[in-house]
């Protein structure tokens, strides 16, 4: 078995049970691409067992911290069944489910989420990428599952030095999934659309928001970044009299449409916009429209803690413009996914748009991913997921 040693002092974090060794800890040794190696401290003593990557700033990713324990397919299964199995507890109330979390699983690297009968699998790493058809034929066996659908197609890949991987790995079928979740039905795309077909991990956020709706008794929403229409059907469930929903994407707005339909919801209730979520809400401003519920859901602004300053600066220049589209008593929902900015940091900008809109607020809730993508107690960077409930008072 090859064996890395690290520089001393670098031990702490894996004493801790964290699952990354950045490249900067490592004093000596090496591996090939995902190989397994022995991770050791300045001094000698044995500390874990990890898939290298001679590629990626994380040189090495945790399987295991145990001396004794053999990373094979047979201890792959183990973390695959008992991932699974934590999900059947949490009797998740959907047909989309995420399976595995990566390292909050004790998987690194590897995503997997379920849509009814067919599997979708994201190998973001060198060690799931090495040990990729012992995976998949667990994966098979551990849920009855007939299909599994590739996307490894995240930038992970290429920090890892991977290539974009897509396709079929076991079985054949269609592309096009529909989900039920909350009593609704939202079609969706796993070759195509975003992560592996969906953003499963607002599964609850969803909820929140058509409860919120309901019981408010809201009239006018508007959801910005829509993507396909999640947050558009959950107003509507709830409720409000009319949705505008933005988005860049003329593809993700004609599945939107389409999930709105599909869920009986008059066409009418409905206005799509395919522009710039900014200058949209600069000119609604100039408009003079105001809303009694806004959702701002954008993509992924400070992938590290490196990019969060300028990650900062847009994530409060929407939510700025956000308060001021918002109508007396109504409520914001707003959201980042960027890991780079924490839950504390993100209230923090969301105070400070509010105080430069001129509008006060109440913060109602705090939100966070859906319980089947957990965060563990060694590994706290795995909360990216986060999100604010503002109301503004009359």
């Amino acid at each position: 078995m090859k064996s890395i040693r690290l520089k001393p002092g670098k031990e702490r974090s894996l004493q801790r049970h964290h699952p990354w060794v950045f490249d900067g800890a490592v004093a000596k040794g090496g591996a090939d691409p995902g190989e397994t190696v022995r991770v050791d401290s300045a001094d000698g003593q044995f500390l874990g067992w990890g898939a290298f990557s001679p590629a990626s700033r994380i040189r090495v990713r945790m399987w295991s911290f145990e001396q004794t324990q053999r990373i094979d397919a047979a201890f792959l299964h183990e973390r695959l069944r008992a991932a699974i199995a934590l999900r059947d507890r949490l009797a998740i109330p959907s047909d989309g489910v995420r399976l595995v979390h990566a390292e909050a699983d004790g998987l690194p690297g590897l995503v997997v989420d379920r849509y009814g009968d067919t599997l979708v699998a994201q190998f973001g790493a060198a060690g799931v990428e090495r040990f990729k058809a012992a995976i998949a034929d667990a994966l098979i066996e551990l849920t009855g599952c007939t299909r599994l659908y590739e996307r490894s197609d995240t930038s992970s890949r290429k920090l890892e030095g991977l290539p974009e991987a897509t396709g079929w790995l076991r079985g054949q079928g269609e592309s096009a999934q529909v989900l039920t979740e909350h009593g609704w039905r939202l079609g969706l795309d796993i070759a195509t659309g975003h992560k592996t077909g969906y953003y499963l991990d607002q599964r609850d956020n969803r909820g929140i928001c058509r409860d919120l709706v309901q019981r408010l008794n809201l009239g006018e929403v508007l959801n910005c970044y829509c993507y396909t229409g999640g947050f558009t059907v959950a107003a509507l469930a709830g409720g409000v009299s009319h949705v505008v929903s933005v988005d860049s994407s003329g593809p993700a707005l004609q599945q939107a449409a389409a999930n709105v339909a599909l869920n009986g919801f008059d066409a009418g209730r409905c206005e799509w916009l395919d522009a710039d979520v900014n200058a949209t809400l600069r000119r609604f401003i100039e408009q003079g429209r105001q809303f009694d519920a806004i959702v701002l859901d954008p993509p992924k602004l400070a992938p590290t803690a490196a990019h969060a300053e300028r990650a900062a600066r847009a994530y409060k220049d929407i939510n700025r413009l956000g308060f001021k589209l918002l109508k007396p008593g109504g409520v914001l929902l707003t959201f980042s996914c960027s890991g780079g900015v924490g839950v504390e940091l993100f209230h923090k900008i969301v105070a400070a748009a509010g105080l430069e809109a001129g509008v006060d607020g109440v913060f109602l809730h705090r939100l966070g991913g859906a319980p089947d993508h957990p965060m563990t107690v060694s590994f706290p960077e795995g909360e990216y997921l986060k999100g604010l409930v503002v109301m503004r008072r009359p």
